[in-house]
């Protein structure tokens, strides 16, 4: 479709299911609920309505995947990567101890790949890049501003005690909110810097400004060290001078650095601070056992109670890292088809940004808090990057750098 011909029912109601799920991303976290996993926080949405919207994204999915398969087919230089690493996923579940929480993986992880599918091949026309530029920047903005008002008003109780006064808002833990915003950030400012139009400016500096807000008030040390990775290297790419920006890269992650050494305990239970490491090695027990397939998605819970040293924490949701979590769940296999994804990725926004590099700042901003998932995932985990945010910025990154922000009046 051009933006010249008449839209079908299709292209005039699908950019809505763009905003809506977007704007529902921070509530993804509550889907956690319904595997047999008790995540160490509370969730606002009771499972019945947790189900009830897992069922309509799924509906959604299904209707954009049947979309998708009709022509012009598209195989994006993603495809393959990315049906291995469903298939691994698929297959770790099988094969691990519980094919409940697997069943959700791969519903999640499949609604995930039509999400990054389908921003590619609609993104091209103006109505879906308005949805997904509009729902994410307002999405953030609305996020934000929910946690800081949560915190101030120190309510819901249970989750202010639980977080230790720091900011949550409608995810579980105060890691998801950090890490939600180590990739709508960049994404915020790089909307800001290159839209034309005054509204959706005005939108993404709300989200700045509230983002920033929220994301401090996170206290989250693996967050912080994560959006310093991302704003080197947005900085590193974008400098002319590559010395130079090396340089101002390392000032910037020593910064953050010293933030997190500093602050190391502010709204933090020092008993917990050495737990990640009895974990960690729990997590290399795990694979130790289980290298090629893993126990299954989700399934760390389950084995960690068995294998866990005497002295370490009674549960724990996940490796608290994001690297030993895929290892340990989905095994090399997933995790050899997740290292190809990201490598197919970034060798194609290379070359896209190569070819034509008027779109770089909003691309290179999607792709820098991309980076700083990495960086904040090598000592956390944190599901709604994962499942919500990896795959679809992924997508929203590859398309801005071939064409750029939609086409708006001033």
């Amino acid at each position: 479709m051009t933006s010249s011909s008449v839209p079908s029912p299709f292209h005039r109601l699908a950019p809505i299911a763009f905003v809506l799920v977007n704007l529902a991303v921070p509530l993804f976290p509550s889907f956690i609920m319904l595997t047999q996993v008790q995540p160490p926080g509370i969730a606002l949405l009771p499972v019945s309505v947790s189900a009830a919207l897992l069922a309509l994204f799924g509906a959604i999915g299904i209707i954009f995947a049947i979309k998708l398969l009709q022509p012009p087919r598209e195989r994006p230089p993603t495809f393959l990567p990315l049906l291995a690493w469903f298939a691994a996923g698929i297959l770790s579940a099988l094969l691990g101890f519980d094919p409940r929480a697997g069943a959700v993986f791969i519903g999640v992880f499949a609604l995930g790949i039509v999400w990054h599918l389908g921003t590619l091949r609609y993104y091209r026309d103006p109505p879906f890049a308005r949805a997904i530029a509009w729902s994410m920047t307002s999405a953030c903005g609305l996020a934000s501003l929910a946690a800081i008002v949560m915190v101030a008003l120190r309510e819901p109780v249970a989750q202010y005690v639980i977080g230790h006064g720091r900011a949550i808002g409608t995810f579980v833990l105060p890691g998801e909110l950090a890490g939600y915003l180590v990739v709508l950030l960049p994404i915020a400012y790089g909307v800001a810097m290159t839209t034309r139009s005054r509204a959706l400016r005005a939108v993404a500096f709300f989200a700045l400004a509230s983002g920033a807000v929220a994301f401090v008030l996170t206290f989250s040390r693996a967050g912080w060290m994560g959006m310093a990775a991302a704003i080197a290297f947005f900085v590193a790419l974008r400098t002319r001078a590559w010395g130079a920006g090396v340089l101002a890269a390392c000032g910037i992650v020593a910064t953050g650095l010293l933030a997190v050494l500093l602050l190391f305990n502010v709204a933090h239970n020092p008993s917990e601070n050495y737990t990640r490491i009895s974990i960690w090695q729990t997590a290399l027990e795990i694979v130790d056992r289980f290298p090629l397939t893993g126990v299954g998605p989700f399934d760390f819970s389950h084995l960690y109670a068995v294998v866990r040293l005497p002295d370490g924490d009674a549960t724990a949701f996940h490796a608290h890292s994001v690297y030993l979590t895929l290892l340990a769940e989905i095994g090399i296999v997933g995790v050899a088809a997740a290292a190809w994804t990201w490598w197919r990725f970034a060798r194609e926004l290379y070359r896209r940004i190569a070819a034509d590099g008027r779109h770089a700042v909003i691309a290179l901003a999607a792709a820098a808090g991309l980076v700083g998932t990495l960086v904040q995932g090598l000592i956390d985990t944190v599901s709604v990057v994962i499942f919500a945010l990896w795959l679809p910025t992924m997508a929203f990154a590859l398309a801005a750098a071939r064409y750029g922000l939609p086409e708006f009046d001033a």
